[in-house]
């Protein structure tokens, strides 16, 4: 199998939900970031790392054993902190293709993934998790496609659009997640099938 690398973005302020969601923790004390990590690393990919910015580096606290990486331009939203990480995988010779988590998921756990990679990866594979046919995260993106993506990553607008237009495979997951992310302290009302930008 190729070596992929997963990506955790967790580089946001969380203004709605009233912090940096790598710093949050469920009532039972679990980390956000860390178990993000965990599906990443239990879904199949070689290695992991997680891009911060508006906490700073206080995150990487929670997952001492994982690389991570400071988005100066956090700020200005997820295609930046996307952008980021590719270039720093980018000078990865050994990565083939990088698997994208947020780390505000928390219902998508390694089965996920693990459908995703079950049919292997290579640098031209282009795929994402759909629920219910809502495009969602994570996503496969094979190193052929990161050049390109990079001159089209700008601001808040991150993988969706290339995916859609690169027609990449939708690997459907509803049966194992809702893949509704959180934004707010009290769960949000799902995305709706029309509002497909919803998690991009």
């Amino acid at each position: 199998m190729a070596n992929v690398s997963g990506l955790v973005l967790a580089a946001g302020a969380g203004r709605r939900m009233g912090m940096p969601k790598a710093l949050k923790t469920d009532p039972d004390g679990t980390s956000w970031l860390a178990r993000a990590v965990d599906v990443l690393r239990d879904g199949g990919c070689a290695d992991v790392t997680v891009v911060l910015g508006a906490c700073g580096g206080r995150a990487a606290e929670l997952v001492p054993d994982v690389p991570h990486l400071l988005c100066a331009d956090w700020d200005e939203g997820i295609g930046a902190s996307l952008a980021h990480g590719l270039r720093h995988l980018t000078a990865r010779p050994d990565v083939d293709a990088v698997l994208v988590h947020l780390v505000d998921l928390p219902d998508v756990a390694a089965d996920v993934p693990r459908r995703l990679l079950a049919k292997g990866a290579a640098p031209a594979d282009l795929r994402r998790a759909v629920y219910d046919g809502v495009p969602g995260h994570p996503a496969l993106i094979g190193r052929d496609h990161w050049a390109p993506l990079l001159a089209r990553l700008v601001g808040d607008r991150g993988a969706g659009a290339y995916l859609r237009a690169q027609h990449a495979h939708e690997v459907e997951c509803g049966d194992l997640a809702t893949g509704h992310d959180v934004d707010t302290p009290v769960v949000d009302t799902p995305d709706t099938p029309d509002a497909p930008d919803a998690r991009d």
